[in-house]
């Protein structure tokens, strides 16, 4: 070409989550069938929808205002319900001026980091959700900056490593919180909440909060909304439908602004987000006008908390069948559908394998395996998925030096969940004790 094509930052974006999808389908075409724990879409796992919630789509579908044009923000009397919703906490009071929706939430995340300059970071957790540590690294150019969640201590964050990073790191303009937290299943305390305020204050910083999950919590359990924690602090909320009712395929998500004029800074980034909305005129419609149909359904709350009863449920099977095993750590998961797996280093090494009965598949494998400077959990994943065909995700593609592995807790069968996870103890259990077998 002529000149270059791609922006700088624009190799950043990577999506493991996904492209582990392209190796499984190689395993699929030898006539394999696969489990697939690569990716969190309760529908693939056999959730139903309720009959309830299909009527009041299907009577919306057959209106024919569902087929124009919303307000370039969104259908207005849905932003009045969702504001009403936050205001009810009566933490930070916003109105439906302080609301934008987008095609999902991973275009919000990326319109977030589009639109700051070049120099000015975010910084997010570790393991960290791919949307957003690429976005962020393809907005900057270079590696995320991230702050360590702690798998010693139920992978709450290190507010000491926070709080160093940001003190010496004078780019760093933003926080961002993940809550409940996709990779770990971690839920903040409130304490820890009001923690990275009192961080962001000390440091005039904007907090980024992505709460898709927020009323996705079991065990006993509850999410605190940053609306209750932020007091006068600028701050975004990111949120969305498609975990929650749940309606991945909706692509339906949208940015809640708090305290939009705390900072003349902030209030002009508001604006741009918004600006940038009206130039590619609305949202999805369909999904934005079922919203406050569904929420305020007398079925909802009753639907909601059977369906995290379920996963809270499937998070103690989890537990009793991986929690003992020699080699990994373990934590019970607290909200979202994930847990990460993390394997102690040193019982790794390259020598370890699972058995491959098929040579077709270990021609498969011994080309994965050629793949240069290849993380020891990545190597296991691919065992893994070659010899018990289960498609899990590699922690280190989260953005993190720690090694391990993330699973969902969406299979609504406990009896196939059960059997999943028991073969998943068994692989691992072998990989970690195969260096010291003989190959035959």
């Amino acid at each position: 070409m002529r000149t270059l094509l791609l922006r700088p930052g624009a190799e950043e974006l990577n999506y493991e989550i996904r492209g582990i999808v392209k190796k499984a389908r190689q395993v699929e075409a030898l006539g394999y069938e696969i489990t697939w724990e690569n990716i969190g879409d309760p529908i693939q796992k056999h959730n139903i929808v309720p009959s309830w919630m299909k009527e009041i789509v299907s009577d919306l579908v057959s209106q024919d205002s569902t087929y124009g044009y919303a307000d370039s923000k969104g259908v207005l009397e849905t932003r009045k319900f969702l504001a009403g919703l936050n205001n009810q906490k009566g933490g930070s009071q916003i109105t439906a001026e302080d609301i934008l929706f987008f095609n999902g939430l991973g275009d919000a995340i990326a319109k977030v980091y589009q639109f700051l300059t070049p120099t000015a970071r975010i910084i997010g957790p570790s393991p960290a959700y791919s949307t957003h540590s690429s976005a962020e690294a393809a907005h900057a150019n270079t590696a995320p900056i991230t702050y360590t969640l702690d798998p010693n201590n139920q992978w709450l964050p290190d507010m000491e490593d926070l709080y160093n990073k940001v003190k010496y790191n004078p780019s760093i303009v933003g926080i961002l919180i993940i809550n409940p937290d996709n990779p770990t299943g971690m839920v903040y305390p409130k304490e820890v909440l009001e923690g990275f305020v009192k961080i962001a204050k000390e440091f005039k910083l904007l907090l980024i909060a992505d709460e898709i999950y927020q009323n996705i919590t079991y065990n006993g359990v509850k999410a605190v909304a940053l609306s209750e924690v932020i007091g006068d602090l600028p701050g975004i909320s990111l949120k969305g439908i498609s975990k929650e009712f749940p309606w991945p395929g909706s692509r339906c998500g949208w940015m809640e602004f708090y305290n939009r004029n705390a900072s003349k800074e902030f209030a002009k980034f508001c604006q741009t987000l918004e600006n940038a909305k009206m130039i590619e005129v609305c949202s999805t419609i369909l999904p934005q006008l079922s919203i406050p149909k569904i929420m305020s359904h007398p079925a909802y709350v009753e639907y909601r908390q059977e369906a995290n009863e379920k996963i809270g449920r499937r998070s103690r099977i989890m537990e009793e069948i991986l929690g003992k095993i020699p080699g990994i750590k373990f934590n019970p998961t607290k909200g979202a559908f994930y847990n990460t797996v993390v394997f102690d280093e040193t019982f790794l090494d390259e020598k370890q394998f699972l058995p491959i009965n098929n040579p077709k598949l270990q021609d498969l494998l011994d080309g994965w395996l050629k793949e240069e400077n290849m993380p020891l959990d990545k190597r296991f994943v691919y065992y893994l998925l070659a010899s018990a065909n289960i498609c899990v995700v590699p922690i280190s593609s989260f953005c993190s030096d720690l090694r391990g592995f993330r699973v969902t807790l969406l299979e609504e069968d406990e009896s196939v969940f059960r059997q999943t996870f028991e073969r998943l103890g068994e692989a691992i259990r072998f990989y970690l004790n195969s260096s010291k077998k003989e190959l035959v």
